[in-house]
């Protein structure tokens, strides 16, 4: 584990329409990282398509 992964855990992640992610930033806390993927979810205006993943987590809490 490098000094990047300790102290940046929290990923935001986009998914497009074909079901392709895309790690959009990189957060040291949870609440930074969802701010983000929230401000970029009220610009699309429909279903999140971004999310917040920690690190070495999937969305649904299990290990990439």
């Amino acid at each position: 584990m490098n000094d990047s992964t300790t102290t940046l855990p929290w990923l935001v992640i986009r998914e497009d329409d074909n079901g392709n992610r895309y790690r959009v930033g990189r957060y040291a806390t949870k609440a930074e990282a969802q701010r983000m993927a929230d401000s970029l979810d009220d610009r699309r205006g429909h279903e999140p398509t971004y999310w917040v993943e920690r690190l070495g987590q999937g969305r649904n809490g299990t290990a990439l």
